[in-house]
């Protein structure tokens, strides 16, 4: 029996059945089904949530096309990571990739840099967001109060598993996908009443008078923290059950899954509500189930899309506690940074000093957002973080699918999933289009890139100073093949 999978080429089943994979002290647990909601859950995450007014203003009627590119730019992306996945099934991800095509620990280093710093970012403006939302249901406590709380709830969460971790990202899913398919609803309403004015999405009418190409650069960009995410499903491959037989499918299918409810929800937004009021609305989805369709009342759906909206960002925010200690976890064995990292937890097996790093790296993030807000320094943390992971992402991405089409011909057996060279070359020339909009649109995103880039350097020089050389004769510093 063979299985095809989407713009790759065959992998036999029987053989992936029966897959020869290296011994971990992390527990393989998670299946493929449980994979597919990983990355569907966090790929929709948060951001169509609150991005599809800011998208809309930059694009016009037409924004759904924005959503559409994004989330295509992210799968040629996402084809590149799981071909590398199919090869080398570890934890290490984007820098263990790097590291194989290139040998150059330097290059790896700052991929693994990279990858920690954006999810810090990520994690600490999805921590923000949710303060927004929660202060919908009470305003009482103060933002930055909630915001901590919220990263230390997660964070035991994740310590007390990773099977716990993922069962909960698969209920928020459900949650997430709920919230979403009432939108769709309300579409679906406005059409059947004959009152849906179609010539609405074809319509470009950016708010800033830019032309129709560069409108839809900015809408993808603008949008383009919202298909992120999918690259943390590679730091768990080394906790799946089967990753060579099921991370291509769960991988593609989860991307492609959201990439259709992302242009779904575009779509029924478009049509329910004029787009300047889409435009400016800081809650837009919201608005859309509130434009008076539904019979329910004002009072009632607010609080539900509060609570559908906080479970988004939970399930984002969980993903990323996930994907930081486990890369703290990978740089420990590769000598990179101090062995402390790479300590599991006696009875749950999770990487406990890594997520407590982590928690004080992004509740760091948060006081000092709220600290420059306080002196008069105006930043929107959301915004700024949203912007840092992007710029830091793009050059991820663009890196891991310039590695697999090095690594062509390198360590493949049948049950390798090699993906289209075409769409990979493409996919490279998108990522770095966007990249450069992104800074070019938020130059001071570059300071706290650099910021959280020079910790890990901190990092890295306390272990060079003080760390053991222990490593096997054979193998360099920041080899993410190194097992100790």
């Amino acid at each position: 029996m063979r299985t095809h999978y989407p713009t790759g080429d065959f992998m036999t089943a029987d053989t992936a059945a029966s897959e020869e994979l290296e011994e971990t002290e992390l527990k393989r647990t998670i299946t493929g089904r449980l994979l597919f909601f990983y990355v569907l859950g966090d790929v929709l995450g948060s951001g169509i949530y609150v991005l599809v007014g800011a998208v809309a203003a930059a694009v016009g009627g037409a924004f759904w096309i924005a959503f559409a590119i994004g989330i295509s730019v992210a799968t040629l992306t996402g084809l590149a990571y799981a071909e590398l996945v199919t090869k080398y099934p570890r934890a290490a991800g984007a820098s263990l990739y790097v590291n194989k095509a290139f040998h150059s620990p330097p290059l790896t280093f700052l991929v693994t840099i990279a990858m920690l710093s954006a999810s810090f970012a990520a994690a600490g403006s999805l921590a923000t967001g949710f303060s927004g939302y929660f202060a919908e249901l009470w305003e009482g406590p103060p933002a930055l109060l909630i915001g901590l709380l919220f990263i230390i709830g997660l964070t035991i969460v994740n310590f007390i598993g990773i099977t716990e971790s993922v069962v909960a990202n698969l209920v928020m899913t459900v949650v997430e996908i709920v919230g979403l398919a009432i939108v769709i609803i309300v579409g679906i309403i406005v059409v059947a009443k004959g009152d849906a004015d179609f010539g609405v999405l074809t319509d470009f009418s950016p708010s800033d008078d830019n032309g129709t190409i560069l409108a839809i650069v900015s809408g993808v960009a603008l949008g383009f923290f919202a298909m992120t995410g999918f690259e943390n499903a590679a730091n768990i491959a080394e906790e799946c059950t089967e990753p060579r037989r099921t991370f291509p499918k769960a991988l593609i299918g989860g991307m492609v899954g959201a990439g259709l409810i992302y242009v779904a929800v575009s779509v029924a937004s478009a049509l329910s509500l004029p787009i300047p009021e889409l435009a400016k609305s800081d809650a837009p989805l919201l608005d859309v189930v509130e434009s008076g369709v539904l019979p329910l009342p004002a009072g009632v759906i607010t609080i539900i899309f509060a609570l559908i909206a906080m479970t988004a960002i939970t399930n984002t925010t969980l993903v990323a506690v996930v994907t930081q200690s486990r890369i703290l976890y990978g740089m420990a064995n590769e000598d990179v940074v101090p062995g402390v990292f790479a300590k599991l937890h006696s009875g749950r097996k999770s990487p406990w000093v890594g997520l407590v790093f982590s928690a004080l790296v992004v509740s760091g993030l948060l006081v000092a957002g709220a600290v420059l807000n306080e002196t008069g320094v105006g930043v929107d943390l959301v915004t700024r973080l949203a912007a840092v992971t992007v710029v830091l992402l793009l050059f991820v991405y663009a890196m891991v699918i310039v590695a697999a089409l090095r690594l062509r011909g390198h360590d493949e057996s049948d049950a390798t999933y090699r993906a289209s060279t075409p769409l990979l070359a493409l996919g490279i020339v998108g990522n770095v289009v966007l990249l450069g909009y992104v800074v070019y649109d938020d130059p001071a995103s570059l300071i706290w890139c650099g910021a959280l880039l020079a910790l890990g350097v901190v990092l890295f020089v306390l272990e060079l100073t003080f760390g053991h050389d222990d490593r096997p004769e054979g193998y360099d510093r920041g080899d993410p093949s190194l097992k100790v």
